[in-house]
């Protein structure tokens, strides 16, 4: 069944579409919270959002198995032991709009902020286990290696910061991939596919993908089969973002922000700068949970040279710990997928 209402909270968010249901929170709203209580959790979705009921919904595991099976909801947390990851879901095409800002270009889809972000206490079923439990071996959309480490931490999750999931998020279950994009975590998934190629849904197969500069519009994108030349989009890119600049007279400025690892490690420090090439400091970590949490962090700047009714911009990168560090900015793409360019925020006046 459909479930055609606006999901609770709705007024917390700003909404970006209501049919399908796609809204975003105030990001200096956002980083005040460690974990992303339900009414900020931003909300993506490409069809109605879905009202199931749990007692007789069920996951079907098929494909290259031994023991093809279906689990309800209750069947997963008796046959299985309940496993919590913090991991913080960010959609693939978070800061969009900035992509499409600095770069004076349009980009194809929804121009989302830099707020389609959510760090949250997820808990369910081991994807490792309910494989193992029905084969040896899996291939599919994501990496081998990824849903069968014990350290990737994939979940088929039934909550969300201690609570069942609402059906805005996926209700009974979903999938949830630590350190991925938002677009392989599955909502309301009823089939776990073991097949040896990549799913052939056009969401795998033509959208999610960081297409060349080259590629200017969908129309080429096809002519020149792009899209099966190019990946599916995985694991996040190393990124940051500025959520919030307060000014503190005399000359100081008072900033916050979120940072989130890339697929070479989670974030080790955050630098902020208020002209960007020549002085990055340090900020200061104020939140960071295990392997695949964002990083919340703050700073206080002095900025002697600033004065009333000048306009300024406030800076952001990201290192991580294996050096990787967020560069000044990143190639245009059509979908405006994995937009990870240093963070700016302009202050109009300071």
């Amino acid at each position: 069944m459909d479930f055609s209402r606006e999901p609770e909270h709705s007024d917390k968010l700003h909404v970006l579409g209501v049919q399908p249901w796609n809204a975003e929170p105030d990001i200096a709203e956002l980083v005040r919270h460690p974990y992303t209580p339900e009414q900020l959790v931003y909300s993506r979705n490409h069809c109605p959002i879905r009202a199931l009921d749990a007692a007789t919904f069920s996951v079907k595991v098929n494909g290259l198995v031994k023991h093809e099976r279906a689990f309800t909801l209750d069947d997963l947390k008796r046959e299985f032991q309940r496993k919590e990851v913090v991991a913080a879901l960010q959609c693939a095409g978070n800061r969009r709009k900035t992509m499409q800002e600095r770069d004076h270009k349009e980009v194809e889809g929804l121009l989302w902020g830099e707020g389609t972000i959510a760090n949250c206490k997820w808990a369910g079923v081991s994807m490792r286990e309910l494989l193992e439990r029905n084969d040896d071996w899996f291939g599919g959309s994501i990496p081998l290696e990824k849903a069968l480490d014990e350290d990737g931490d994939v979940l088929l999750a039934y909550e969300m910061n201690d609570r069942p999931l609402s059906p805005d998020h996926g209700f009974p279950f979903r999938v949830v991939v630590p350190g991925y994009t938002g677009a392989r975590w599955v909502k309301w998934v009823d089939e776990i596919t073991v097949a040896e190629r990549d799913s052939e849904n056009f969401y795998q197969k033509k959208d999610y993908k960081v297409l060349p500069t080259k590629v200017q519009t969908h129309e080429m994108a096809d002519k020149e089969d792009w899209w099966s030349k190019v990946p599916a989009l995985q694991a996040n890119p190393l990124n940051s973002a500025v959520a919030s600049v307060r000014v503190v007279p005399p000359g100081r400025l008072e900033v916050k922000g979120y940072a989130v690892r890339g697929p070479t490690g989670q974030v080790s420090k955050v630098e902020v700068s208020v002209d960007e090439d020549d002085t990055w400091q340090p900020a200061t970590s104020t939140y960071q949970e295990g392997r695949w949490s964002w990083t919340l962090w703050e700073a206080t700047l002095d900025v002697p040279h600033a004065r009333r009714g000048k306009e300024g911009k406030v800076w952001c990168r990201a290192v991580d710990v294996a050096g990787t560090m967020q560069q000044p900015d990143t190639d245009w793409n059509l979908r405006g997928v994995a937009y990870d360019a240093v963070g700016e925020k302009t202050l109009h006046v300071w």
